[in-house]
This record gives C-alpha cells, sequence and structure tokens, in this order.
C-alpha cells in the first residue's frame, strides 16, 4: 500500500492514487522482468478489453508524436504541440512549465474545454455549408461531430481531461439536435452529473472543478462583465469579449487556483488576449499539417508555419514571465476560506440582482465575518522560534526557524536534494508565511545562528549532524551536552561510540538511513534508555523552543 512522507501539508498523494483507482504499488528490479508481445501485453490486463483500447490510443498517439519529431520539430515546439494537440506533457520541461505557470497561460497545456471548443467551432463551421444546401444532413452533422470529437479523444489516449471536455461538447451537440439551447446551465448539470455517474471520483479533481467551475462562471458573469464597458465597433468588441471570457472565468477559478497553487497571475488579461488567438491559429495549422500526411512537400512547409507560431507563442510567455510582478506567489489560503469565498460571490450576486440594500448588507457583512476569519487563522499560523526535522530522502537538514518568520535550512552536504526538500515543504513554509530560508552548507558564526563542526547552535539548543565518520577514533575529557542527535547516512559507527563524546537528550533518525542501520540504532537507545524518533516512520517532527 502506498504511503505519505508525513511531512506538515505534503501533498496528500494516498488520496490522489486512491481516486485515480490505485490502492497499491509494485516495484520490479531491472532484469526480472520480460516484455511480451504488445497484443498480450494489452490483453492480459484485469480490465481486458478497455485497458486494451487504451493501450491502442496511447500507442497511436505515440506515432503522431514521433510524425512530429520526423517533421523537425524538438525542444519546447515539440513539448507544447505534443501538449496542445494530444495532450502528451511529459517532455515539458520546468522552465517551460513554470513560464506558463507564471503568466497564467497553463490552462493551454491542459487539453481540455478550450482545444476540443476550437476543434468543435472548427468542425461545425466546416460543416455548415452542408446543412444550409439539405436540411435532412443535419442529423449526420451532429453524428459526424460525435465521431471526429471522440476520434480526436482517441488519438489522446483517452485522458480524463480530454474525455470530460468531449463529454460536455457531445451533450452539446445533441441537446443543438433537438433544438435546446447549445449551452446552459442546465446543460452543464446534465453533463457533470452524467460523467459523475460514470466515475464519482472526478468530483476530487482539480482539473474537474477548475473546468466546470470556469464554464460556470462564464455562463453566469460573462455577460453583467461584458456590460460594464459598451463597445460598438467590431475589433473592441472581439477584444473586449475576449477580456470579459478570461475575467469571468479568472473571478470563478482564483479561490481554487490560489488553494491549490498558492499562485495568482496578474497579467492573465494581456496572455489571454495574444495567447488564445496564437492557440488557436497553432492548433488548426497542425489540424491541417496532419491532414495532409499523403503529401509530404506540403507537409513540410505547413510544418514550417506551424513552428513559426509555437516559437511566437513561447516567446510571447516568456515575456510576459519577466514583466514586473508577473505572479503573486506563496499566498496561503484556508479551504474553509475558500469555501466563504464562493458564498460570498453567491450573495453578491443574489444582491446584483435584486439591488435591495438588505441583501447588500448581508453581503458586507459575510465579508466582515470572512475577513476575522481569516485574520484569526493567520495569527494562529505565525511563525513560533523552533526546529524542524523533514522526512525527505536523500536530503537530510535542519530547519530553524524564528518568530521573525526569518529562518535557516543546515543541511548536511552541498549535494543535497535542496529542489525535492522545497516541493515538500513549500506548502508548511507558505503557511507560517516564512521568508525565503538562507541556506547553510559550511560552518558560519552569527549572532542569531551559527554552525560549527556540523554541530548547530541555535536559539539555546545544540544540535549535533552526524553524516560522516568525523566523530569516529576520538575522545572527550567529558562529554558534550547537546539536545538533539541527528544520524543520517554515512556514518558507519556505532551509536555507543557517540555517547563517549556526547551526551544527546534525544535521538532523530533521519530518512536516508537504510533499514538495518535504523534497526541497529534503534536497538542501541533502547539499551542505552535514550528517547528516539525515526522520520521515515513517524514524519516531519517540529520541536518548540
Amino acid at each position: 500500500s502506498p504511503v505519505n512522507g508525513g511531512n506538515f501539508d505534503e501533498f496528500d498523494y494516498v488520496r490522489y492514487l486512491m481516486r485515480h483507482g490505485i490502492s497499491g504499488t509494485g516495484y520490479v528490479p531491472s532484469g526480472k522482468w520480460v516484455r511480451v508481445s504488445s497484443s498480450a501485453a494489452a490483453s492480459s490486463h484485469a480490465s481486458g478489453f478497455l485497458h486494451f483500447i487504451q493501450y491502442t490510443a496511447i500507442s497511436y498517439r505515440e506515432k503522431v508524436i514521433d510524425l512530429y519529431r520526423k517533421l523537425g520539430f524538438e525542444g519546447d515546439e515539440l513539448a507544447v504541440l505534443s501538449a496542445l494537440t494530444v495532450g502528451e506533457k511529459a517532455d515539458l520541461s520546468e522552465s517551460i512549465r513554470e513560464s506558463y505557470s507564471v503568466s497564467g497561460a497553463s490552462h493551454i497545456l491542459a487539453l481540455s474545454g478550450l482545444h476540443i471548443g476550437l476543434l468543435y467551432a472548427l468542425f461545425f463551421l466546416l460543416l455548415k455549408p452542408l446543412v444550409r444546401r439539405w436540411r435532412g444532413i443535419r442529423y449526420f452533422r451532429s453524428v459526424l461531430l460525435l465521431v471526429l470529437l471522440w476520434s480526436f479523444a482517441f488519438f489522446t489516449g483517452l485522458s480524463p481531461s480530454v474525455v470530460r471536455s468531449v463529454s460536455m461538447f457531445s451533450i452539446l451537440t445533441i441537446a443543438d439536435l433537438f433544438g435546446g439551447r447549445s449551452l446552459s446551465l442546465n446543460t452543464l448539470a446534465a453533463t457533470a452529473w452524467v460523467m459523475l455517474l460514470g466515475n464519482p471520483a472526478w468530483l476530487f479533481d482539480i482539473g474537474f472543478q477548475l473546468s466546470f467551475l470556469a464554464v460556470l462562471s462564464i455562463l453566469l458573469l460573462q455577460k453583467p462583465v461584458g456590460r460594464l464597458l459598451p463597445v460598438k465597433n467590431r475589433i473592441g468588441k472581439y477584444v473586449w469579449g475576449l477580456m470579459s471570457v478570461s475575467i469571468a472565468a479568472q473571478i470563478g477559478t482564483a479561490p481554487l487556483v490560489l488553494l491549490y497553487f498558492s499562485r495568482f497571475s496578474t497579467h492573465f488579461l494581456l496572455t489571454n488576449l495574444v495567447v488564445i488567438p496564437l492557440v488557436t491559429l497553432t492548433l488548426y495549422t497542425a489540424v491541417f499539417m496532419l491532414c495532409l500526411t499523403p503529401l509530404p512537400a506540403v507537409q513540410y512547409l505547413v510544418a514550417e508555419v506551424a513552428r513559426f507560431l509555437l516559437k511566437a507563442l513561447n516567446g510571447f510567455v516568456r515575456w510576459i514571465e519577466q514583466l514586473p510582478y508577473a505572479s503573486l506567489d506563496g499566498i496561503w489560503v484556508y479551504q474553509l476560506e475558500v469555501l466563504g469565498i464562493y458564498i460570498f460571490f453567491l450573495l453578491f450576486f443574489y444582491y446584483s440582482k435584486t439591488r435591495r440594500f438588505r441583501n447588500l448588507v448581508i453581503c458586507l457583512s459575510f465579508l466582515l465575518c470572512l475577513g476575522i476569519c481569516h485574520t484569526v487563522m493567520y495569527g494562529y499560523d505565525r511563525p513560533h522560534s523552533s526546529l524542524v526535522f523533514y522526512n525527505v530522502r536523500g536530503c537530510p537538514v535542519v530547519h530553524c526557524i524564528g518568530e521573525d518568520r526569518r529562518s535557516w535550512l543546515s543541511y548536511a552536504d552541498t549535494l543535497s536534494d535542496k529542489h525535492r526538500l522545497q516541493m515538500v515543504a513549500a506548502n508548511y513554509w507558505s503557511r507560517h508565511q516564512l521568508l525565503p530560508p538562507v541556506e547553510i552548507t559550511a560552518d558560519c558564526q552569527g549572532v542569531d545562528f551559527s554552525r560549527h563542526q556540523q554541530i548547530v547552535f541555535y536559539h539555546g539548543c545544540r544540535i549535533c549532524m552526524v553524516t560522516d565518520n568525523r566523530w569516529r577514533n576520538k575522545s572527550a575529557v567529558s562529554p558534550l551536552s547537546i539536545n538533539y542527535m541527528y544520524l543520517c547516512k554515512g556514518y558507519s559507527g556505532r551509536l555507543e561510540e557517540l555517547t563517549r563524546l556526547f551526551s544527546p537528550s534525544f535521538i532523530l533518525l533521519d530518512a536516508s538511513l537504510s533499514d538495518d542501520r535504523k534497526r541497529l540504532f534503534r536497538e542501541e537507545c533502547e539499551r542505552l534508555g535514550l528517547h528516539f524518533l525515526s522520520l521515515s516512520e513517524e514524519g516531519s517532527v517540529r520541536f518548540l523552543l
């Protein structure tokens, strides 16, 4: 069974797996497995036919990506094109992911409603002349639209986000066939009901929540926002239309984005104003390029156009990233607070419909209560002078935190996996409003913090980090009293040797230690009567000073 690291505010990986139908993990070392034929591998799964379909879909997706490579796409252009057209994001580098995140264009890389909507509009317009000429072909158009949409979903590997979006537009197609409104709250509710009936766990999926909240916000708020600035000329209407849709979607999704990502992109209006037209052109060019596969010479020419559009798209996103205050990071909101924000939105929306003073008083009173609750929770989470030890394999570190939001990270060596530590502890640091920690990898001397020979002195405490054999075969007239002894990978001696030099009050066993070493140290602690704790079993721990 999978287990979490037990670190403070860490991503709940176990719950994530359970909601995706995974309740166990396995490991097979290299040389202990044999690949059978593709058809046998696909059909041998427990789910049988469904797994075979998904396996076949993924293989076709790989063929499309191989075609992109043959056409000369590489690097970030290939990665973004694969994400836009077939939903493959494995080749996206960390730098391009960060650029799109900071600029507020991350939704572009997630193949979902925007891309399916653009394809739906393309297919709809291409088939529209047929309907005008032959009225009886309307049913054929709807069936053909459904076939094209689900064929596209098949080529993307039937990813959940694409299946969600295609399901929504399939219901829109059926509603249009029977004379219903193309998009309404009833259509959105029916789509959500059908999808959750098929997979109730999607209710907890971030993509599901954000996509439906975005569409709901557009349905409810786009027209009121659009009326705030009446524009008469055609170009102005188009520009303000894009901006009003972006504002409406941003209002609906901002609280959840802050909850899940602790980031708000301040230039989202400018980003979407340019990025959405570029993505539209890129996607339509890519579809045209794929249709030209029987004509390689012409296909290469269209590929050059697509490459130019992709370079322009990535260049603009990187330019937005470099603008001052492109994003506000480290914002921490509580789950209860997010719920309160959405309740406030509903109360304000109700007031805007009724225009009654009583409803305005209720709305503002609720906002005041929400502010008081945030202040109380913010004060409760203010940092205290403390020592924190994390359960992060490959990164032994002592985190010394002060009441003034300053902190020091004392690493065991310069090869520590700092990136992994930051990923694990980022939410914890944000919740306590900590300033960027000062990284310590060598001896130093300061007023508030000092370190010498892997012994950390902070707030009247001594912490000895045992990361190598420097203390072996040493002697002392009397043991040095220390508060915490931190045993890490790299020390090959016994604990009894260390007790001749140090008199520890508490022993901490790092996650980097092997099971045999942890068992040996545990037995020695019990024999010597020392208090101890294993981080790999207990998770991260904090000691208040």
